[in-house]
């Protein structure tokens, strides 16, 4: 019976859209991670681009920040999906079935209303990074075609250019045209085939928080709702008390002087 209990005390939910989160940022975090580095090896052995000094701001240096913000993603995120847990848990209805009536305070309903903006400006920055993460997906998308199709491409003369992406300065000419010892190279290894996939899957990854963070604001808006029509029960419920113990003030106090009469 208490298993029953502890189950249905569960905001089931509010589980599902942290499992959503938790395999969203996973996926992004993780294969975002692992993309950059393989976006790091192509650049350096096949467009022979290379690390300019410590204090200049140049791609790698760039992947190296983006990897630093992956992994305060990662740490942020976990955190937050621990913190809507919680706050489902105090505001699901079925706690107060187990624990008894709570008393629902103002700061109890500020935290709810901070909650439900917070997770709505994580939505927007999550379709942001949704967007900025389909750039690379472009990107690799067009190299991969060029290289699935270089039968056809025999006689033409094509060319990768980093500078198009603004990955390298103009100044600098790093291509790698079709037809080319480094074109084929670049075409047959694994890191090129890897990192346009895991792209793909941080892309995924990156959707699948946008979807988590929608969940969210909808279980919290439920959620909220539950909280206002609570405070509104425990209004009324504290007026009628109020008023039962006035009528019972009433009673106890003619009887007391009906008593007092017949004495």
């Amino acid at each position: 019976v208490c298993c029953i209990k502890c189950l249905g005390g569960i905001p089931y939910p509010s589980l599902i859209a942290t499992i959503l989160l938790y395999a969203g940022v996973a996926l992004f975090c993780g294969c975002g991670h692992e993309a950059l580095s393989g976006t790091v090896t192509i650049l350096q052995n096949y467009f022979e681009v290379v690390r300019g000094p410590v204090d200049s701001l140049d791609v790698f240096t760039m992947i190296d920040i983006i990897k630093y913000v992956i992994y305060g993603i990662a740490s942020a995120f976990f955190v937050y999906g621990i913190l809507l847990m919680v706050e489902g848990f105090f505001t699901s209805g079925a706690i107060k079935d187990l624990y008894g009536d709570f008393k629902i305070t103002t700061c109890g309903r500020c935290v709810s209303a901070w909650f439900i903006m917070l997770t709505y400006i994580f939505m927007l920055a999550w379709l942001g990074v949704t967007a900025f993460t389909s750039l690379p997906v472009f990107m690799y998308f067009n190299i991969w075609s060029i290289c699935q199709n270089t039968t056809i491409l025999e006689g033409a003369t094509l060319c990768l250019d980093p500078r198009q992406y603004g990955i390298v300065p103009i100044g600098e000419g790093k291509t790698v045209c079709a037809g080319s010892e480094k074109f084929y190279k670049m075409c047959e290894s694994n890191e090129l085939d890897m990192t346009f996939h895991l792209f793909i899957c941080a892309l995924a990854g990156a959707g699948a928080a946008v979807i988590a963070m929608i969940h969210y604001l909808m279980v919290l808006s439920a959620n909220w709702a539950y909280v206002k029509d609570a405070c509104r029960m425990q209004k009324y419920e504290d007026i009628k008390s109020q008023e039962e113990q006035e009528l019972h003030d009433i009673h106890s106090t003619r009887s007391k002087e009906r008593l007092n009469a017949y004495t």
